[in-house]
């Protein structure tokens, strides 16, 4: 009984596959090569438009391309199985071996490759170029060309992959661009990044708008966004780190997680870890673990006689981003303008001292002059410039300066109008001196009319006392 039941099944069996193959040949059908058919459709090859109904200009070239066609027009396939289940996709070109196999609507999609497009259905405005480009893919308007370029991608639109397994694994993400090797190769969800060089973005997965120009620029980022690497190795390390920006070879190579740094030349930035920093130059490494520092190639080693002062407009915003510029003293700039008479008298409250530098990694110790800016803000708040959170930072010794100015020049006036005041003593003294001389003059004159008088009348007395004896 058992041995009937298993003959019966194995016959049930054999009669589903008869049915199945039946089923399968009466579908593909068999189109005799070189047909011409109704609505300009070229059909050469087996089981080529056998189904097809309203369709036009339509050509499939081989074994049942475009088998299951109804109504879709101006497709071109060519290869076994190329656009095989298409039934209304429009304006398809398919060259290879299951090249938009299992497309059903899509309409615009360019196909050239074995397998490339294969499980597209309703996707559209894609150009597969390559073994399994695009081979998953029910997105739109992306470009893959090389082998398994955007392989995985299902409905992702607008990507762009050019190189050997570029944009392999990607799935849903948007507005990619890669071209090279390996590049963007493990991104799944990420959009809008563009990766340019062998493995650039290698290892992002989720992060966006990225870009990496180079060799194994960003190679290891992850899900770190915003950054930008120009140069091979370029932020070959970062991994989480977000708005970075990198140019230059092996620029801002060691940084993982830091955010918001800035390195411009080779190997420039390539010590710093932490977050904020600027390094402008070849060979401006920076210090690990730093953070908002600024460092410049050159910019301590090049005197110039004669030069003007470059300085910050302000301490604001959060990163301390102040406007570096000149400092002007031209009227355009100004308003408001009165002399400062009596102000200037506060700099006798102020208090210099003497100091050394707490470390900050220069390397120097040496005797400092200067002031307290808490102190100096307590005598005039406008003598000091606060940083973003309110604090005193640093004293404005421009403006000290020129109340110095202003307290010589009201000394300087003050001698002028003692010397003026001299002057006119002197003056006087001297008028005295010629009154007095002029007195010493008449006076010795009297004296010697005086004299003279006197003589006379001692000369009448001797006169009169002769007389007398005669008589």
């Amino acid at each position: 009984m058992s041995f009937n039941h298993s003959l019966t099944k194995k016959a049930s069996a054999r009669f589903m596959v008869l049915l199945a193959v039946l089923t399968l040949s009466s579908q593909l059908g068999a189109t005799d090569t070189g047909s011409v058919l109704p609505n300009n459709n070229t059909a050469d090859g087996a089981g080529v438009l056998v189904n097809l109904t309203t369709g036009t200009g339509n050509t499939g070239i081989g074994s049942y391309p475009l088998n299951h066609d109804t109504s879709g027009s101006n497709n071109t396939a060519e290869g076994f199985h190329a656009l095989f289940t298409n039934t209304t996709g429009k304006n398809n070109t398919a060259n290879g071996v299951n090249a938009l196999y299992a497309n059903t609507s899509g309409p615009q999609n360019t196909a050239s490759g074995m397998n490339a497009l294969r499980t597209n259905t309703t996707g559209s405005s894609n150009t597969a170029t390559g073994f399994e480009t695009l081979f998953k893919n029910n997105g739109s308007f992306n470009t893959a060309t090389g082998y398994h370029a955007l392989y995985a991608n299902t409905g992702g639109n607008f990507n762009t992959a050019t190189g050997h397994q570029a944009l392999a694994s990607n799935t849903t993400g948007t507005g990619n661009t890669a071209s090279g090797i390996n590049a963007l190769v493990f991104n799944t969800t990420g959009s809008y990044n563009a990766a340019y060089g062998d493995s650039a973005l290698y290892g992002n997965t989720t992060a966006s708008f990225n870009t990496a120009v180079g060799r194994d620029a960003l190679h290891n980022n992850t899900t770190g966004v915003n950054n930008v690497a120009v140069g091979a190795i370029a932020l070959g390390s970062n991994v989480d780190g977000l708005q970075n920006t990198a140019v230059g070879l092996f620029a801002l190579t060691n940084n993982v997680s830091g955010f918001n740094n800035i390195a411009v030349g080779a190997n420039a930035g390539d010590n710093i870890t932490g977050n904020g920093n600027v390094c402008l130059g070849a060979q401006v490494k920076g210090l690990a673990g730093q953070n908002n520092q600024t460092r410049i190639r050159n910019i301590g080693i090049t005197p110039i006689a004669g030069g003007i002062s470059v300085v910050l407009g302000s301490l604001g915003g959060d990163y301390g981003d102040g406007i570096l510029g000149y400092s002007s003293s031209s009227r355009r700039y100004k308003q408001d303008i009165h002399p400062i008479r009596d102000d200037s008298e506060k700099l006798f409250d102020l208090n210099p001292v003497t100091y050394r530098a707490k470390s900050s990694g220069a390397g120097e110790d040496a005797k400092l002059y200067g002031l307290i800016a808490e102190e100096v803000a307590e005598i005039d708040p406008n003598l000091v410039v606060h940083n973003p959170e309110g604090k005193p930072e640093t004293v404005r010794y421009d403006s000290i300066n020129a109340m110095l100015l202003n307290e010589f020049l009201k000394e300087h006036q003050r001698v002028q109008e003692l010397r003026a005041s001299n002057a006119e003593q002197k003056k006087e003294i001297s008028e005295l001196r010629s009154t007095i001389a002029q007195q010493h003059k008449e006076m010795r004159e009297f004296a010697a009319q005086l004299q003279k008088v006197s003589a006379r009348v001692e000369l009448r007395e001797e006169q009169k006392q002769t007389v007398a004896v005669n008589y």
